[in-house]
């Protein structure tokens, strides 16, 4: 099964984050498929930029985002596009 999930990169105690599509089974820092965006926690607000084509595609194949995935999804209003459709 195809997650949509973060993959932890940055130095230590400095973290950023790719968004990526990767089997769920690998390891978090693994191997992945895609790579949809990153995310800066360490910035004010917070940075998360995606490509949402990319994203929208995945998840109508059936790719589930994890819980993290799924909050900034639901934020930037992506997560009701496939809802529409």
């Amino acid at each position: 099964m195809l997650r949509i999930r973060l993959r932890r990169v940055g130095a230590k105690k400095r973290p950023s984050y790719r968004i990526v599509v990767a089997d769920s089974k690998a390891a978090r820092d693994g191997a992945f498929v895609e790579q949809l965006g990153h995310y800066d926690p360490l910035t004010d607000p917070p940075t998360v930029i995606f490509d949402e084509d990319k994203a929208l595609g995945w998840l109508k194949k059936g790719a589930k985002p994890s819980e993290a995935v799924e909050r900034m999804l639901k934020r930037s209003g992506t997560l009701d596009k496939v809802k529409e459709s």
